[in-house]
């Protein structure tokens, strides 16, 4: 048995929370002394497949290419999956829109548990999920035969892009149920980068009430469960509420600007500025900050 990673992809290049799937895979192949392989589902994807061959620790690329796979609609990726899952003694996807669907799925269909959005590999059969908006860790041990999971990609290192040297395999694809198409879709080009891949975030508060001091960015965060995990998150003061801290503590540093030495933010930041954030603010924008990566 084998572990295999449902590669998220445009077709021509991994999303980067594959390469931090494949990294939690790696992990689980340290208890287990297991192979790691790659499903890449699409359509003209042999790019993508080829990307992941590069991965270090992937062993073997699976390639399914079809006409009804482009988009990576959930009804067509989870049945390529299905078709190979009795091979498989754990299979992850990213915890992503993408990962979520499609691995609710195929547990439904497994007729197992479903581990969504670990944190954390214990052993083979045992992992770590954040609970209540990160202020409890669960401990989970299945004893599923076929281990579903989704992968929370900030808290597992991504797995190297060179040094890999895996084959690919193309395989057939399951039939197209004709259940859904893909008929339009809109995307939003922002000149900014995406709050959840910035490698800096800077986070302001509008005052000191509890309930009015998100910016609307990380209000989106908390709103649809996304983490950021920037190299540096700043934090302009903010105080309250604690789904704040959930969404920014997995911050590689984090810097706290508040007026209030008690604030609760300070219980969760690496530096803390206790003055008013009027007179620390401007010498931040006269500063240019370097990140290493």
């Amino acid at each position: 048995m084998t572990i295999l990673v449902v590669a998220e992809h445009d077709n021509a290049s991994l999303k980067a929370a594959t390469l931090n799937t494949i990294g939690a895979a790696a992990l689980i192949a340290t208890f287990t002394d297991q192979a790691v392989h790659v499903l890449a589902a699409g359509h003209g994807a042999r790019a993508a497949a080829e990307a992941a061959a590069s991965v270090a620790g992937v062993e073997k690329v699976l390639l399914v290419d079809a006409p009804q796979l482009p988009h990576g609609l959930a009804e067509h990726v989870e049945a390529a999956v299905l078709n190979i899952a009795k091979n498989y003694s754990h299979i992850l996807a990213p915890a992503t829109a993408f990962g979520r669907s499609i691995a609710a799925r195929i547990a439904a269909k497994l007729e197992v548990a479903q581990i969504g959005d670990i944190t954390a590999v214990d052993s083979a059969d045992t992992f770590e999920r954040p609970n209540y908006a990160g202020n409890a860790i669960a401990i989970v041990q299945s004893a599923d035969p076929i281990k579903v999971i989704t992968v929370r990609a900030t808290d597992f290192d991504p797995a190297s892009t060179e040094g890999g040297g895996a084959s690919v395999e193309k395989i057939d694809a399951a039939a197209d149920a004709g259940i859904s198409q893909l008929l339009s879709r809109e995307v939003t080009k922002l000149d900014r980068p995406e709050l959840t891949s910035a490698n800096i975030v800077v986070s302001g508060g509008r005052g000191p009430g509890s309930g009015e001091n998100h910016t609307k960015g990380f209000e989106q965060v908390v709103q649809t469960g996304k983490i950021v995990a920037p190299q540096l998150c700043i934090a302009v003061g903010i105080s309250e509420p604690i789904q704040h801290h959930a969404g920014i503590k997995d911050s590689k540093g984090i810097v706290s600007i508040h007026k209030d030495e008690e604030a609760p933010i300070f219980s969760v930041a690496n530096y803390g500025v206790v003055d008013n954030l009027v007179s620390v603010a401007p010498h931040l924008l006269t500063n240019r900050f370097e990140v290493e990566r």
